[in-house]
């Protein structure tokens, strides 16, 4: 995986919200897809403002 990827993808997930961790263990599948869409936007915001620099 290309470093800056990586470094970047991480950053992300360092970051993440308490709410979000919460809602992914949550046995609730709205919930959860809610979740993992916060992260994929998160993500790729990231990766757009990183590709910008």
């Amino acid at each position: 995986m290309n470093e800056t990827l990586q470094a970047t993808t991480m950053a992300v997930i360092a970051r993440l919200p308490e709410w979000v961790r919460h809602d992914l263990t949550s046995k609730d599948q709205s919930t959860r897809a809610r979740a993992e869409e916060t992260i994929a936007a998160m993500i790729t915001n990231a990766l757009t403002e990183a590709g910008r620099n």
